[in-house]
């Protein structure tokens, strides 16, 4: 290891307050400055205090915790606070009587000439964001924060994966551009038809909210680098809010959630949408063999070639039935077989139920639900793997289904919901009366989070493609049941088809409903099914 007197960490530290003075907390990362690695993590519930309070907080607390590791290191802070910033570079006076004695705190723990700070946007500075919030729902569950709850660390590797994939191909914008590129290339050579349009997002503004005036925007790059992502919210746990949305026409979406006086963004969250009350019954389609129906080519950038097994494997001379692109790829995909959870006692009243909130367990409805869709997927004997998403729902529903085929199950943090900050367990319009700026300000763009932090859609999408790059890898050419949430579900359906943002709202997901995506090797998926409840009837 590098000797402690030569060196450099950077330390990002965050604070907010529910309320501006309200319950606060902070939340600050060691970080080393190479390769990313988070090296210690600290956050404290502190009770009532200021926004400003809780970042100074933050930043004495991470300059300890980087002093207690390399006591001679110079160090980087990385805050998201213009205040704390340009007080602690000494362009700024402190005025304020309960900023000074945190300000001088800070400014003992390392000589000044080893401390630099620089300022950074909101959307670079999540780690420390997502504990200073999992800080924040510890003390309004009366708890202090312990790191062996954190999942920001998790969160800020899954953001570091999605960042450094390699770029998608030229083509048509959207996750589709690798396998379109792929299929252009081998329509020209075998047919000479060159120039087919992909089936990735085109023309301006395509990407916009339902009801916005068009603005030019960055490429799309698959993982939503221009946050222009987006999972409906509406359904799951909190499906009271798809009548809401259709109420509101969707709202015009704008730039980012109000930034100077609420608590920070970026805290996981995981969003809940209406249910679903169609379904499309194919029950071919989970074995991983060519179907008919709906199947629209589409690339999840950076995904692994998949591998084929003997079962699936097709003649050469077939051309997968992927959609429109007759793709080179002959081998069997790694199928996804996805499956939203069974009901909580929070999902018939339509209720915000997201990761930072109580956990609810199935209901003795759900429980039914998760039996019998255990009963149809044993039926089908495709299943090959189980993976879930961490919160008690899903594990209850993937319990029951791995106890019917006898197989273990892998918990995947990535697949977790949306969190709802304040809103856990609020009814849409209860968020409406009591916190209608911040409700108008989250459906009117991707970017901005609930009241007192979480997750925007922007941040699940990129968080979700991430998890589905490293479980294509890790499952080429296989069937795995992927037992998760509506957000995450309609996200993988929205990325595989290269759709819009807007065509996240025109999906339905019921409870314990079956959804299903193939994976190609040359970067194509196939949409197999959607939305199938028929093993509930």
């Amino acid at each position: 290891m590098t000797p402690s007197s030569s060196r450099e960490v950077i330390v990002e530290a965050d604070g907010g307050s529910r309320g501006n003075p309200g319950p606060a907390g902070y939340g600050a990362v060691v970080l080393d400055p190479v390769t990313g690695e988070t090296l210690a993590e600290a956050a404290e519930y502190i009770g009532v205090a200021t926004n400003n309070v809780a970042e100074y907080k933050g930043l004495v607390a991470g300059l300890k915790a980087a002093r207690s590791l390399f006591p001679d290191a110079t160090v980087h802070v990385r805050m998201d606070s213009k205040l704390v910033v340009e007080q602690m570079s000494g362009r700024w006076k402190i005025k304020h009587p309960d900023m000074k004695p945190l300000a001088a705190e800070a400014g003992r723990v390392f000589p000044a000439g080893r401390v630099r700070y620089e300022w950074i946007p909101r959307e670079r500075n999540k780690h420390a964001d997502r504990l200073a919030n999992e800080a924040m729902d510890a003390g309004k569950r009366g708890r202090q924060w312990e790191p062996s709850d954190s999942t920001a660390a998790l969160d800020a590797a899954a953001a570091r994966n999605a960042a450094t994939l390699p770029p998608a191909p030229s083509g048509p914008p959207g996750d589709a551009t690798a396998g379109a590129a792929r299929a252009r290339a081998a329509l020209a050579t075998g047919a000479g038809t060159a120039g087919e349009p992909g089936p990735g997002r085109t023309g301006t503004g395509s990407g916009a909210w339902p009801g916005t005036v068009a603005h030019p925007t960055a490429q799309d790059d698959g993982l939503f680098a221009a946050e222009e992502a987006l999972v409906a919210p509406v359904s799951g746990d909190f499906e009271a809010q798809a009548g809401a949305l259709a109420a509101t026409g969707h709202a015009a979406r704008t730039h980012h959630a109000p930034e100077a006086t609420t608590a920070p963004t970026g805290a996981p969250a995981e969003t809940a949408e209406p249910e679903a009350t169609g379904s499309e019954a194919a029950g071919s389609v989970l074995a991983g063999s060519e179907t008919t129906g709906s199947a629209a080519g589409s690339a999840p950038d950076g995904s692994a070639p998949a591998a084929q097994p003997a079962s699936a494997a097709q003649p050469a001379s077939a051309a997968p039935g992927q959609g429109w692109s007759a793709g080179p790829d002959m081998s069997a995909p790694a199928t996804f077989v996805l499956l939203r959870h069974g009901e909580t006692a929070l999902t018939p009243e339509k209720r915000f139920s997201g990761s930072g909130g109580t956990d609810p367990e199935l209901s003795a409805a759900g429980l039914r639900q998760a039996e019998a869709v255990a009963e149809a997927l044993a039926a089908r004997g495709t299943i090959q793997e189980i993976v879930s998403s961490p919160l008690t729902r899903c594990r209850q529903t993937a319990a029951a289904v791995a106890g019917r085929l006898g197989l273990d199950v892998r918990v995947e943090q990535g697949l977790r919901e949306t969190d709802f900050g304040a809103w856990e367990g609020l009814t849409f319009g209860e968020v409406r009366e009591r916190y209608p700026e911040d409700l108008d300000a989250w459906l009117a763009s991707p970017k901005a989070a609930p009241t007192g932090g979480g997750e925007s859609f922007a941040t699940v999408a990129r968080r979700v493609a991430a998890t589905r790059d490293r479980l294509t890898a890790a499952y080429a050419g296989r069937t795995v049941l992927l037992v998760t949430h509506v957000t995450p579900i309609k996200t993988l359906i929205r990325l595989a088809l290269g759709a819009p943002p807007e065509s996240l709202f025109r999906m339905e997901l019921s409870a314990a409903s079956i959804s299903a995506v193939a994976y190609y090797a040359d970067g194509n998926a196939s949409v197999r099914l959607l939305n199938d409840t028929s093993h509930l009837r």
